[in-house]
């Protein structure tokens, strides 16, 4: 089904809906929006980050412990 049969199908199916349906398919539709807006900050956020300076003094720092400092592995 293409993009257009889809909208044209929903469109039909919310002509025939009450009003307080028309209302809460309207703040689902919110919602929806608002979580895919929030997760396409959220990654470039997590792009900005990755692309930050900020930590990479860690790159250069020596290691503190090794895998022989484990006393008890937990699986």
């Amino acid at each position: 089904m293409t993009r257009k049969m889809l909208i044209d199908r929903t469109v039909k199916s919310l002509k025939k809906l009450p009003e307080s349906k028309l209302i809460e398919v309207q703040d689902y539709i919110d919602f929806l929006l608002y979580r895919a807006k929030e997760k396409e900050l959220n990654r470039e956020i997590i792009q900005m980050a990755s692309q930050s300076k900020s930590f990479r003094f860690l790159e250069e720092e020596e290691e503190l412990y090794a895998d022989s400092d484990v006393k008890e592995l937990y699986a």
